[in-house]
């Protein structure tokens, strides 16, 4: 909150201080990604700054460029698979434990959150070895499966969240007007958790988009996705094609950035709303 007329210098002082010590670091933070989007306009063949031309043919080569289009194909597919997966997963899993009240819950709860909070190299080795054992090492069912696992825990966190202060009594006044479970989720939980599903499935969805660890474990050499394809291309040649996907990628991430803002006011909204009907 800005000072009011009546503050001291001092306050001002702090005040505008910490706004500038703000604002420093977001440019230090943010600068490194904004400079790749004026270099994938280059003419030229390398990335230099400054730019010795403008030009929009990096664009033109990656439409055209068979290998970037079936990379962004397959994380597409594995993608939206897996953040599919992982919604109906995360979904059962948050409304049992929001409903459960048992010593274990905590652990239980740690468990499911573990492939966030364990180093992704470790979750990578680990699920190489049992996909490895099961025969699904190298195939796309494995990559889905290994990627819902990484989303499932952002499904819950969101769910888990939209699910607190939630009355029970609305679901079972429902099931006593002859509405049957599957009726009552429907018409009464979803609409009240559908912000925070759609907030854990986009956290999911940017999750195994950018995927490069677990994919380089478990993936066959020519099932390639897109970071893996932006990773071989770094080690070979660092072309500004590259700094072209980086810009896309930026833009996907605001966007999507832009949706869970959204998202989450919505929830809020409804929260409101139940609040103020009780």
């Amino acid at each position: 909150m800005a000072p009011g007329p009546l503050a001291s210098a001092e306050d001002r002082f702090w005040y505008y201080l910490s706004r500038a010590v703000c604002f420093a670091t977001l440019i230090f933070l943010v600068a490194p990604i904004l400079i790749i989007v004026p270099m994938s306009f280059t003419s030229g063949n390398l990335l230099a700054f400054p730019l010795p031309g403008f030009s929009t043919r990096w664009y033109e080569s990656l439409a055209q460029g068979s290998a970037w289009t079936d990379a962004t194909k397959n994380s597409l597919i594995i993608g939206l698979s897996a953040t599919v997966l992982a919604m109906i997963l995360g979904v059962m899993a948050a409304s049992g434990l929001s409903r459960a009240n048992f010593a274990l819950k905590p652990v239980l709860i740690a468990l499911i959150l573990s492939p966030v909070l364990m180093p992704i190299v470790i979750t990578a080795v680990g699920m190489y070895f049992f996909f490895a054992g099961v025969g699904l090492s190298g195939t796309y069912i494995g990559l889905i499966l290994a990627h819902a696992a990484l989303g499932v825990p952002f499904v819950v966190i969101t769910v888990l969240a939209s699910l607190e202060g939630f009355d029970h009594n609305l679901t079972k006044a429902a099931a006593t007007l002859g509405a049957s479970p599957l009726t009552a989720f429907r018409k009464v939980t979803l609409p009240i958790i559908f912000p925070g599903i759609a907030s854990g499935g986009l956290f999911a969805f940017v999750t195994s988009f950018d995927e490069i660890v677990v994919t380089l474990f478990l993936a066959a050499p020519t099932q390639r996705t897109l970071p893996r394809q932006i990773f071989s291309g770094v080690r070979e040649y660092v072309s500004p094609g590259i700094a072209a996907v980086a810009t896309l990628l930026v833009l996907l991430s605001a966007a999507l950035l832009i949706t869970v803002q959204l998202l989450e006011r919505r929830g809020r909204r409804l929260r409101g709303t139940l609040q103020s009907g009780r």
